[in-house]
Order: structure tokens, then sequence, then C-alpha cells
């Protein structure tokens, strides 16, 4: 009985010495870096948004997500033949991204479609050009799209029965990426262009 009461006094001051010391190291890097930068909590988990990937670029290339994203990203999942939200939501990322150029901040923009029947890389760099010069479009084989998208937790599915003129269905997050830290934040699209530069800004300046 001493024995074993010896030994479990042993393994909890162990578990209590690694809590504690891992306590204090949190408390000397200052926890979370990003805390003051962030307003939304990701439902199922910072750690959980985000992943490899590989795609094609609008120009053809092959790329992977370590080559797109090598500074503060966006990363929009959407399509082309989108009506609404993603002309919108794109726009409204340029001019966040042309707000922070003007600050000195290079922000990627990446759009990734979920619709890679129809997208081709043509009709991709067709779009993206209309929205901004510096916007990259990404599009892939419907299992390398779907795989990016349930990296991102991105839902999507065809809504319609016609074969041309079929619309899509999916969520409408744009997600700030980083280089080493992954996700940072998400915005909806109520956010607006200004307050968008600035929450980016909060998190480029802690990078």
């Amino acid at each position: 009985m001493t024995r074993m009461f010896v030994l479990f006094a042993a393994a909890a001051a162990a578990i209590f010495g690694l809590a504690a010391g891992w306590a204090w190291f949190m408390g000397a890097e200052g926890g979370d870096r990003f805390a003051d930068c962030r307003q939304s909590v990701a439902a199922t988990g910072a750690a959980t948004i985000g992943g490899p990937f590989t795609l094609t670029s609008d120009s053809g290339a092959r790329v992977t997500d370590a080559d797109v994203i090598t500074g503060p990203t966006l990363v929009y999942f959407g399509y082309t033949f989108c009506p609404d939200f993603c002309p919108t939501d794109l726009s409204r990322n340029a001019v966040a991204a042309d707000i922070l150029a003007e600050r000195g901040v290079d922000l990627g923009q990446v759009f990734v479609s979920i619709d890679p029947e129809r997208d081709t890389p043509e009709a991709m760099a067709d779009f993206t050009t209309s929205i901004h010069p510096d916007l990259l479009g990404l599009t892939g084989s419907p299992e390398e799209v779907k795989a990016a998208a349930d990296a991102y937790r991105v839902y999507f599915r065809k809504a319609g029965d016609d074969p041309e003129y079929y619309m899509m269905d999916h969520s409408t997050f744009t997600y700030l990426m980083a280089p080493e830290f992954g996700f940072l934040e998400f915005f909806g699209s109520d956010v607006g262009a200004e307050d968008l530069a600035d929450r980016v800004a909060c998190f480029a300046g802690k990078l």
C-alpha cells in the first residue's frame, strides 16, 4: 500500500510539474499571440480547419497549399457560375487587399472552386481576372476539390437537375490562413471591406 502511494504521489508530482511548466511556458510566451485579434470562434476548433491540398491553378500549374499560402492569405470556396455571394465576397476581399496594400501589408487572395465540372483553369482565369489581378483561382478533379473542401470544413452540393445551368449550395466563409500557423480567423459575408482589412492587419502585425 505504501509503495503504491509513493508511486501515485510521484506520478501526480510529475503531472503537476508538467502542467506547471506548460502554464509557465504559455505565460512566458504570451499564450495565444493572436488572442487580441480574434473575434470569432470556430465551432469545430481552429486546429481542424485547413490542411494540405494539391490543385490546379488558373494558369494550369499544379500547386500545393504551401505554394499559395506564403503569407497572410484569404481563402474562399465558391464557383464561377455563382450569381450572388461569390462575386460579392471575393470583391470585398479584393478591396480589403487593396486597403492593406496601401498600409504596406501584402494579403494573398485564393479562390477554390467547388464546381470542377464547369470550372476549368480557363474559366477560373476569366473569372478571377474580372475580380482582381492578384486573385488566384484553383480547381482540380472532383476528388481533389472535395479533399480541399473537407479540410476546410466547407459544405457544398449541387442544386438542380439542369446539366448546364445548375447551382451549387455552399458555405460562404472567407478563411484567413498563414504559413506555420494555419487557420487564424474566418469572416462572414456581413463583414465589410474596411473591417476585414483592420482585422487582418491585426493578425499580420503579429506574424
